[in-house]
């Protein structure tokens, strides 16, 4: 790949590209340090002496220049950010409020009500960095859609290209096990015409969750506000809720509410309920610092009837959730 290419993502070159550039270099490696049980995430467990030793000889050998010490010390940032909150492990569908270091790829195969089915590759998911002791930046992909069996069509649909979380409150298992997290989602109207809304969507979002011993609720509460067509898209309160449970070292069977209500647009008034069993597999040791997660889930909706005009609602019948995960 041209090295320019390193700092361009879906053809926008970013401002910062030092910035970018040095957050994937973290990436490499991660994937490279010595193996080592992690703090509480979705890689688990405490991040060892040799990590520590290893991030103060980095940043002796840098004499003492402020960006290369802050990437040296990158993993010092995320042990202390994940050892101060729960160690749940993230649910399929809604997003969790831990802050989580990962690259993660989701598949969907949904059966609309009219008859189509649509493939969705890689669900706006991607490359998800700690940069500091209590914010997340998620650089998301664009997904690819292909609809079949009415109305084809293939292509990108729109980008929900950035996330940013910050982190309010939290307290691990020892001191409380909760956490409240304030999400902004950005997504970009890059999709062909076949998919696209035509409109950037702002999404603000609350989420927080609680623990008891081996069983979590997390939850989250958001409103994406279209800047354009609201009489068409509409602006919606978006809530899910996931009860999981920890079975044994390696399975989180869960239980997902997901809910949608538009307050106006072509659903004006209508609420949307998803119900979504499933279960997460994880978190399996992998070389190097790496853990491997991997979900599996079925998404069913149960409100409202189906209506084919002037939107169709729900927005599907059905869908499997296929996900994959490496944390690091």
């Amino acid at each position: 790949m041209p090295s320019q290419a390193r700092c361009v993502f879906g053809g926008i070159v970013l401002r910062n590209q030092m910035a970018v550039c040095g957050m994937a270099a973290v990436l490499v490696l991660a994937l490279q340090s010595p193996a080592s049980a992690d703090p509480a995430g979705d890689q688990g467990g405490a991040a060892t002496a040799t990590a520590a030793d290893a991030g103060a000889q980095a940043a002796a050998d840098v004499g003492g220049d402020p960006i290369s010490d802050y990437f040296a010390h990158w993993h010092d940032r995320v042990h202390e950010a994940q050892s101060t909150q729960p160690s749940w492990i993230t649910p399929i569908a809604t997003v969790t409020p831990r802050l989580e270091q990962e690259f993660r790829y989701d598949e969907l195969a949904q059966s609309l009500g009219n008859g189509a089915n649509v493939d969705v590759y890689d669900g706006g998911k991607g490359l998800e960095l700690i940069p500091t002791t209590t914010n997340e930046v998620l650089i998301n992909l664009p997904p690819y859609q292909v609809r079949s069996n009415k109305n084809p069509a293939s292509g990108f649909n729109d980008w929900p290209f950035l996330t940013i979380k910050q982190r309010l409150i939290s307290a691990n298992a020892d001191n409380g096990d909760y956490i409240v997290t304030a999400f902004l989602g950005v997504q970009a109207p890059t999709g062909i015409a076949k998919f696209t809304n035509d409109a950037w969507v702002i999404t603000p979002t609350i989420a927080g969750g609680k623990g008891w011993g081996r069983f979590d609720i997390q939850a989250t509460l958001g409103v994406p506000i279209p800047l354009e067509n609201e009489s068409v898209i509409g602006t919606s309160l978006v809530s899910n809720t996931t009860f999981q449970y920890h079975v044994g070292q390696y399975f989180w069977p869960e239980f997902e509410v997901n809910l949608t209500h538009w307050f106006d647009g072509l659903r004006g008034g209508k609420t949307q309920v998803f119900l979504t069993p499933g279960i997460v597999f994880g978190r399996f040791q992998l070389p190097s610092r790496a853990k491997l997660i991997l979900a599996v889930g079925y998404q069913v909706a149960v409100s409202p009837a189906l209506t084919l005009k002037p939107a169709l609602t729900p927005a599907y019948d059905h869908a499997w959730i296929g996900s994959f995960r490496v944390a690091f």
